[in-house]
């Protein structure tokens, strides 16, 4: 029997595909369509949960057969991450998009990143204080105190591992370890070998310029294949997020999520406030925030239901420079740094909130200045390195808990509420990263007003 109910609920995600092919060959739009299965998604995932629950056998098995198009779209893009950001950045040295503004271009992307952290720590403080939310309440059941002996191993590590060492972990030792991704830092490991080799590109260049054509011309073939790779992968984005969405309505926690209820509505107050915040600055430098929402909406749509920043970069790259107007070469910097540094939900807000709410078990008071401005400039510094996947939150919780001298236990104690904050998380730390291409082409007089006003290209 349970076969036979699984087979009929692969049947009606395939009937969904289908209907959403359909609405791609009648060119309906492709926000409309990604919109479109990220409602159906949630439709079917709750009744998925309505029938069956969560731990049933029939919703298992289902979710497994739904994790071949959900989560094998996710793992397509993360395929193509680290060659996307090593050929976008060498690229950009070839097409002559950096070598004037490189300096003041990395400064700017590095510096937005990182402001834009800190205030989204000063607003977790603020939420958190606001909310009145006290880590001694948290209950530890037994998936909890599983997840914290997990941790524990992971925090010894977090400690014993000293600022200098921290940025240390930065440099690529071997390059072609950090292009499969293996350490928390390798896309800023990948970021600077493809940029050393630019300036060494520029430097063969003055000296030898009929090699440095040959090599520029193989760098364009290689962008031109791996783009094009980019937008085959895209295509399936409506797809990928129906599966994914009716996964996480399908399987959440209902019952802790209304038992963590404040926790998660200030969770979300802070990041509906810091993306204001971001809007603002829009403003502030005369740019149509509605015209970035409307724009960017699949973009940071998919950073919500795919909670993978680095699985999102392919679409946070191409919605910069085609959809924005945002120079290749500051899409590409911006996009890349962007999943490693200044994190404004996964290594802003979340850190700052635990550390908060935790603070008064250590004796300290958290309405002190003295441990408000600490926190704050913590929370910035550590949010170097962290990991653009799926665990960031986690390891930037646990650098700034280890470094204010702060129980960990509590980043265990939220298990049950994770994969809902995350996603809201993961479409933040998604929006900061735009946000700094787009102000820092602003800056620099690269941003293209016209493309920005004009509807979305992306149709993928």
């Amino acid at each position: 029997m349970n076969a036979f109910l699984i087979i009929i609920n692969i049947a009606v995600l395939l009937v969904l595909m289908f209907g959403l092919y359909m609405m791609q060959k009648k060119h309906v739009s492709f926000s409309k369509r990604v919109f479109a299965g990220l409602g159906l998604g949630i439709i079917l995932g709750f009744i998925i949960h309505l029938i069956y629950g969560i731990e049933s056998e029939v919703t298992v098995e289902t979710m497994g057969w739904y994790n071949i198009v959900g989560t094998g779209y996710v793992k397509l893009l993360q395929m193509i991450v680290m060659p996307l950001v090593f050929i976008s950045i060498v690229g950009a040295f070839t097409k002559l998009k950096l070598t004037k503004n490189i300096g003041k271009i990395s400064i700017l992307v590095i510096g937005i990143l990182l402001g834009t952290t800190a205030i989204s720590a000063a607003i977790g403080i603020g939420a958190t204080l606001g909310f009145g939310l006290d880590g001694m309440e948290l209950v530890e059941g037994e998936a909890e105190a599983a997840r914290n002996a997990a941790l524990e191993e992971r925090a010894a590590g977090v400690e014993a591992m000293t600022a200098p060492q921290q940025i240390l972990d930065m440099f690529p030792a071997n390059p072609f370890l950090d292009l499969t991704g293996a350490r928390a830092t390798s896309t800023i490991g990948v970021v600077i070998f493809a940029a050393l080799l630019g300036i060494a590109f520029l430097g063969i260049k003055r000296k030898e310029p009929e090699q440095a054509e040959f090599f520029a011309k193989i760098i364009d073939t290689l962008y031109s294949v791996i783009m094009r790779v980019v937008t085959l992968i895209l295509r399936l984005t409506p797809y990928g997020i129906l599966a994914i969405i009716t996964k996480v309505a399908a399987t959440s926690n209902y019952e802790a999520i209304m038992n963590l209820g404040t926790f998660v509505i200030a969770s979300y107050a802070a990041i509906i406030l810091m993306f204001i915040v971001h809007l603002l600055l829009l403003t502030i430098a005369k740019i149509n925030p509605f015209n970035y929402v409307k724009k960017g909406f699949p973009t940071l749509m998919f950073a919500f239901t795919s909670r993978s920043s680095a699985g999102t970069l392919p679409l946070t790259i191409k919605t910069q420079s085609k959809d924005f107007g945002v120079s290749e070469g500051i899409a590409n910097f911006a996009g890349s740094f962007g999943l490693s540094i200044g994190q404004n939900g996964c290594a802003g807000i979340y850190p700052a909130m635990l550390a908060v709410m935790v603070a008064p078990a250590a004796g300290i008071n958290p309405l002190s200045p003295g441990f408000i401005l600490t926190l704050i400039l913590v929370v910035t510094i550590s949010s170097f390195g962290v990991a653009g996947v799926g665990g960031g939150a986690t390891f930037a919780a646990l650098i700034v808990l280890s470094i204010m001298d702060l129980p960990i236990a509590i980043v265990g104690l939220l298990i049950s509420v994770e994969p809902l904050i995350d996603m809201g998380r993961t479409a933040l730390n998604v929006s900061g990263s735009m946000i700094s291409g787009i102000l820092t082409s602003k800056a620099t007089g690269e941003f293209e007003t016209e493309v920005y006003q004009q509807p979305n290209v992306v149709e993928a």
